[in-house]
């Protein structure tokens, strides 16, 4: 895809990588960006510094992903590109309480149900459309200290890949972003990405490079830090060897806590 003249949507775009790609899209010539977030104040301020529009929206209620959906397709007649993107960190394990665990799994996964249930119907009837869904490195290997994100971004990496079998020979493109650590909100708390910044943090306009590329090749699995193929490929030729050394990372990053 060449994201020039293509109407693109964004969420969780008030901030970090969402906000990188929308001013990246608008910089290679995009028609029209459009950013969702749920933060009003800040989607407004910034939807007029870099041109795009603004439409508040959370998208763990239906609803409203529906609304958003509907609009865009109103105002500006087609969805080309939907980057499903919003997404929230929860530490800890099976003990985490389950309105935790609901949240997350609202926010990473069902967002993205919700999206693409309201906007595939048009782009099938179109023969075409492209969606990119932000997953991460976690949902490939594992994240350290959190079960809740680990599950999820799983769940949202398997979810992806369905659509891309189900509908690729239908005109509908498919991407997975998995990053490691990026410079965002989710990361500020952290000392230099903490385990998932072990090959270092990465700046959201660095990491938008490697979605430019991925669009215009049509690549599934979009690796802005190139490592994670190798942990992949390790994982894959020996789990059991794999999770070993999971084990010795946990232990040396549990050590460094204290």
């Amino acid at each position: 895809m060449d994201i020039k003249g293509k109407i693109a949507i964004i969420t969780g775009a008030a901030s970090g990588i969402g906000l990188a790609m929308a001013e990246r899209f608008i910089a290679e010539g995009a028609k029209q960006v459009v950013i969702a977030d749920l933060d009003a104040d800040a989607l407004s301020r910034i939807a007029e510094k870099i041109g795009a529009t603004a439409i508040k929206t959370d998208v763990a209620v239906e609803s409203e992903v529906i609304r958003l959906i509907k609009q865009v397709e109103s105002d500006y007649g087609q969805i080309d590109l939907l980057c499903n993107n919003a997404g929230i960190g929860v530490g800890g394990g099976p003990e985490t309480p389950n309105d935790d665990w609901q949240r997350i799994w609202e926010i990473n996964v069902m967002a993205h149900v919700y999206s693409t249930r309201a906007a595939l119907p048009a782009m099938l009837h179109r023969g075409e459309g492209y969606i990119l869904n932000t997953a991460s490195a976690a949902g490939l290997l594992t994240q350290i200290g959190s079960a809740p994100y680990t599950v999820t971004k799983h769940a949202a990496v398997a979810y992806a890949e369905w659509l891309a079998v189900t509908y690729g020979n239908k005109g509908i493109k498919v991407s997975a972003l998995c990053p490691q650590a990026v410079r965002t909100a989710m990361t500020a708390n952290t000392e230099n990405g903490g385990v998932a910044g072990i090959d270092g943090m990465m700046e959201p306009e660095v990491l938008c490079d490697s979605v430019m590329l991925a669009l215009k090749s049509e690549q599934f699995l979009i690796l802005p830090h190139p490592e994670v193929l190798t942990y992949m490929q390790r994982k894959t030729s020996n789990y059991d060897r794999w999770i070993t050394g999971m084990r010795k990372l946990q232990e040396r990053f549990n050590e460094q806590a204290f």
